[in-house]
């Protein structure tokens, strides 16, 4: 009987056992679900049964740090509801259907970063939880970075505060790596060390403080340190970089250098020269200068830059700079070679001027001493006639006279020249110009200038000697170092000669003027006399005319001309015609016929007045 209750118990179990191992429930949930916050999260839990459950209700619940739980909401078939008097009684939303449920946090805290549960209970249809971890983020404010504002020594043995970066307000928790020019610093030993300081702010964020403590070198002076933070963010990691800072590091002067600042190229008299010196120390050392021939005389000067005024060719030479060096206490010495280019003044020879005889040969030299290689160039009038340090004057004439002058420059430094010159003198018998003697015609009472002018060493002088009027005057006589200009003007009366005498020691020259005096006549008197002549020209052939008719009227009264059987003929006019020469008589200025009168004085009749020269 024992034995069958046993059985049967162990029936039961198996059944019951057999039951709920085949009704389950399966709960699909995301092990981590990642906000800003400030953003809304949604939790999503999908569940599915075995069987069909007749009865269903889903739960959520929180845990708090503590380790307890607290449950938000609750759902079955009939109710749908958030519970009161929690955290998140007027922060979440509830949505579901019959396989799924979505919990959504509206506005998510910090505080909010924990586990949420989703419990789902099928009843006889089988139950079951999961959790999802929902996880928070906010990004911390670019990180600040401030660099120590005192110079390092590279003497000091131990670790040096460098600078500290500071990243405020962050979540989670960021991370300072330092930098020196891009490459991430690692702690070592007796080299680098970060000191970092982490604050949790009431509020939940977080604010990360690091410190660099490096161990400066001189290679240090010109590199740029920088720390970046690192932080969360959903699904990802990001940074935030710092300024560049660039620290002061103080070391020694081990090599100076000097060099010319002015002027830029060559040196030469009268330039102004600058020269600086400059160590490799910081901060930078006091400088003083010598030259190196006088070591025990110190040079003006200030902040390192040595001013000579003026320089000559005494101021070449070494320069020297000089510090000390802290560590050794020894000088450092750096050196520099000046040279002072000069030109003398050119020398030309002959010198000052020089006396040539026409048709003679001269050559002139112009030599100038410099430390460059110069250039000579000869000028006349402001003109080139040659170049090179010799000048060939040959078969000299009056215009071969004058100043010459030669310029030597040096062509590597611009406008470094010297000048120099000689005064040909060219002596020689007066030469007038243009001496060809000038015949000329000139009216009557009209005044004439003349001019006259010769060239010659000694200077000539100009005498007039003036034939054939009285009134003239020298109205011009203009000299220079060997040529005169005298311009006269005279009163033509008559036919004059002027005679230009140009004289000096050497000889003489002259050149004859002459004018031929013309009569005042006026365009009225030649027309008078013009008419005058006509007028006598036809008296005289009236005259001839008069005396012809005379001769033939005795004629025909003697009988002496065959007139016909009356014994006389009838002398009269015909009609003329081009081809018969007729002359007709007439008073000057009127119209009435002049008539022929014969010896005894008759007048002749109209038709008489006109006699035919044909028979």
């Amino acid at each position: 009987m024992a034995c069958r209750k046993d059985t049967l118990l162990l029936v039961a179990l198996l059944s019951f056992v057999t039951f709920y191992v085949r009704a389950k429930v399966d709960i699909d949930m995301d092990d981590t679900v990642s906000v800003y916050r400030g953003d809304p999260a949604e939790l999503h839990c999908r569940y599915s049964f075995s069987e069909e459950p007749s009865m269903m209700m889903v739960q959520w619940f929180v845990k708090y740090p503590n380790g307890s739980r607290e449950r938000i909401s609750y759902r079955d078939l009939t109710i749908e509801r958030v519970d009161e008097g929690t955290d998140y009684t007027d922060r979440i939303t509830v949505a579901g259907d019959s396989n799924s449920e979505t919990l959504t946090v509206l506005t998510v805290k910090l505080s909010d970063e924990r586990e949420f549960f989703c419990q789902v209970n099928g009843m006889a249809a089988g139950n079951g939880e999961r959790k999802t971890h929902l996880a928070v983020f906010d990004p911390p404010e670019a990180p600040v970075i401030e660099g120590v504002h005192s110079g390092i020594s590279v003497s000091s043995h131990l670790l040096s505060k460098i600078a500290s970066c500071e990243a405020r307000k962050g979540y989670p928790r960021p991370n300072i790596t330092w930098y020196r020019d891009e490459t991430p610093l690692i702690p070592i030993n007796g080299e680098i060390n970060v000191v970092t300081l982490v604050t949790r702010e009431a509020s939940g964020f977080y604010t990360v403080q690091s410190e660099l403590q490096y161990k400066i070198t001189k290679e240090d002076k010109d590199a740029l340190f920088s720390c970046k933070v690192s932080y969360f963010v959903p699904g990802d990691v990001r940074t935030s970089a710092s300024q560049d800072i660039n620290i002061t590091v103080h070391y020694p002067t081990t090599n100076v250098e000097l060099w010319r600042e002015l002027p830029k190229g060559l040196v030469k008299e009268g330039d102004t020269v600058e020269i600086r010196c400059q160590g490799d120390g910081n901060p930078p050392p006091p400088y003083t200068f010598n030259r190196e021939q006088q070591p025990e005389i110190e040079l003006d000067s200030t902040n390192g830059q040595l001013v000579l005024h003026e320089v000559t060719r005494r101021d070449s030479g070494v320069y020297q700079c000089r510090t000390l060096d802290l560590d050794t206490e020894e000088d450092v010495v750096g050196n520099m070679h000046l040279t002072v280019h000069y030109l003398d003044p050119a020398v030309v020879v002959p010198k000052d001027s020089e006396v040539m005889s026409k048709g003679e040969s001269l050559t002139a030299t112009c030599n100038a001493l410099s430390s460059l290689n110069t250039s000579t160039v000869w000028f006349k009038d402001d003109r080139e006639i040659g170049r090179g340090h010799m000048l060939f004057l040959e078969d000299a004439t009056f215009d071969t006279a004058g100043e010459y002058v030669c310029e030597v420059s040096v062509p590597t430094l611009a406008g470094f020249q010297s000048t120099g010159s000689v005064h040909i003198i060219v002596q020689g018998v007066p030469k007038i110009k243009d001496a060809e003697n000038v015949d000329m015609e000139e009216r009557a009472g009209k005044w004439v200038n003349l001019s006259c002018e010769a060239r010659g060493y000694p200077r000539p002088i100009i005498a007039w000697s003036i034939y054939g009027t009285q009134s003239w005057r020298e109205v011009l006589n203009r000299v220079t170092e060997d040529s005169v200009q005298s311009l006269v003007t005279l009163k033509v009366t008559s036919d004059i000669t002027a005679i230009c005498n140009a004289t000096n020691d050497m000889g003489v020259e002259t050149k004859t003027h002459s004018i031929k005096s013309m009569s005042m006549v006026t365009p009225a008197a030649k027309f008078q006399e013009g008419s005058g002549i006509i007028i006598v020209i036809i008296i005289i052939c009236i005259l001839l005319l008069a005396i012809l008719g005379s001769v033939l009227y005795f004629l025909y009264k003697k009988g002496k001309l065959p007139c016909g059987r009356s014994g006389k003929q009838e002398i009269t006019a015909e009609k003329p015609n081009k081809e018969d020469i007729v002359v007709e008589m007439k008073a000057e200025k009127t119209e009435e016929a002049v008539l022929l009168k014969g010896v005894n004085g008759d007048k002749k009749p109209m038709n008489d007045q006109y006699i035919d020269l044909r028979k």
